[in-house]
């Protein structure tokens, strides 16, 4: 999960932009692990397969703003038991042609979280441009 609460005044006032580069962020953090991961025009979110014929999500994203102030965030699936999901219809997608995925099921093995969060984080700083926002 992350939840970044960003002054949006600060960077851009564009919601689709903020949307794209919290996708775009986890986009790349596949991409580290060679998975081919991208965005459906229809669908919030991130998916891999995009072109197949049984896309998965692999990433839910919801935010809310008030004020330009970014709250809520996203859910990447990184060792996240998939199980639970037989039990939902996830963000309201009830398609048989649509299921959920994580990195550990792309990847076939278990990934270091920390290392995950790491990588996100840094993708999302490069993305937002926030190494040149002067923090108070």
């Amino acid at each position: 999960m992350a939840y970044p609460i960003l002054d949006l005044n600060r960077l851009f006032t564009d919601v689709h932009k903020y949307v794209r580069l919290l996708e775009e962020s986890v986009i790349q953090t596949c991409s580290d692990y060679q998975v081919d991961a991208g965005r459906i025009k229809e669908y919030t979110g991130v998916w891999v397969d995009i072109h197949s014929a049984k896309p998965r999500k692999i990433c839910a994203i919801g935010v809310h703003l008030s004020r330009w102030v970014s709250l809520h965030g996203l859910a990447f699936n990184v060792n996240t038991d998939l199980n639970y999901f037989d039990h939902i219809i996830p963000c309201g997608i009830s398609s048989s042609e649509k299921s959920v995925t994580s990195l550990e099921k792309e990847t076939g093995k278990s990934l270091d979280i920390k290392q995950i969060e790491d990588e996100f984080i840094n993708h999302f700083i490069k993305l937002f441009d926030l190494n040149k926002i002067e923090i108070q």
